[in-house]
């Protein structure tokens, strides 16, 4: 069986900064509108996509806690990592949140949009 391999993959060299990556963070979802919206006005990131309630199952403070949570999926470069980190973690109610990073590969056009929305 043979793998899929978009078309218009991203095969230009990039600098490390300019690498795409993707974002995945949960808040409430009282929150989720806000954090999007601010993120995309100061082009900390060039989207993001919110989910869906989710429920999140997990420990906190020796208890087993279920939550509804709305899940974000933000694109951005590796060069603006740190920037939206730290701006996530003052917008976001949680004392940890969940903030995980995935490179990606994917449409050279749309990857070039991506950064093009994050250049300062």
């Amino acid at each position: 069986m043979a793998m899929f391999t978009p078309q218009a993959a991203d095969s230009t060299p990039q600098s490390d900064g300019q690498r795409v990556i993707m974002a995945w963070a949960t808040c409430p979802t009282e929150h989720a509108d806000a954090i999007a919206a601010t993120l995309v006005e100061e082009r900390l990131v060039a989207c993001v996509n919110i989910t869906t309630p989710v429920v999140s199952t997990y420990r906190w403070q020796g208890r087993v806690e279920r939550d509804e949570e709305r899940l974000l999926i933000l694109k951005t470069t590796f060069a603006r990592r740190e920037a939206m980190t730290a701006r996530l973690l003052e917008l976001h109610p949680y004392d940890v949140p969940e903030l995980l990073f995935v490179p990606v590969d994917g449409s050279a056009p749309y990857l070039d949009w991506v950064r093009a929305s994050v250049t300062d």
